[in-house]
Formats: C-alpha cells, sequence, structure tokens
C-alpha cells in the first residue's frame, strides 16, 4: 500500500508565510499608532517621514491581502489533491478512515 502526500513538503512555507502575515499585521498596526503619535509634529522632515510611512504601510497591506489570497488557492489545491488521491485509492482510504474511526471511538469510549 502506497501513500502519497505531495503537500507535506509545503508545511514549511505555510508556516512561513502564516508568520509573515503575522509579522505584517503587526508592523502595520505600529506603523498607524506611529503615524497618529506624530500628527502634531509639523517639521518638514517629519511630514516627509510620515508620507514615505503612509506609502510603505499601503504596500504592506497589499501584500498582506496577496499573501492570505495565495493561502487560500493553496488550501483549494491541498482539497482537490486529497480529493484525487481519495479517488486514486478508494479502498486504501476506506481503510484508513475505518481505523481512524474506530481509534477516535475507542479513545472516547475511555473517557
Amino acid at each position: 500500500m502506497e501513500s502519497h502526500f505531495p503537500n507535506m513538503d509545503n508545511t514549511h512555507s505555510r508556516l512561513a508565510r502564516e508568520r509573515v502575515m503575522a509579522d505584517l499585521k503587526a508592523l502595520a498596526g505600529d506603523a498607524e499608532a506611529l503615524i497618529r503619535a506624530t500628527a502634531d509634529d509639523a517639521s518638514d522632515k517629519a511630514k516627509e517621514a510620515r508620507s514615505r510611512l503612509t506609502a510603505a504601510l499601503e504596500k504592506a497591506k497589499a501584500n498582506y491581502e496577496e499573501f492570505q489570497a495565495q493561502g487560500i488557492e493553496s488550501a483549494k489545491e491541498a482539497v482537490k489533491k486529497a480529493d484525487d488521491t481519495i479517488r486514486t485509492h478508494p479502498y486504501e482510504s476506506i481503510g484508513i478512515a475505518f481505523g481512524i474511526g474506530l481509534l477516535v471511538g475507542a479513545l472516547l469510549r475511555r473517557k
């Protein structure tokens, strides 16, 4: 009986993408707070820094949305591959599902 899980290699990239998304979200929040905190500073350097930070913030938000969309597409791909694997190996899939069901049933009965 052969098992094939093509998405196992993508686990690390998925975790890295989630970390980058969390970092982008935190960075965006910090940048917005900094922009609000320096709103009263009227010097030319502060205005220039705020405008550059605002542009960078918009770019980061766009990247965050793009990463999020890629995550959704990746999940759809994983579901399609799982469906293909189940259709390719139906009896093995039924056996594995049955075994997992027995295991879960035994664990729940122990409580």
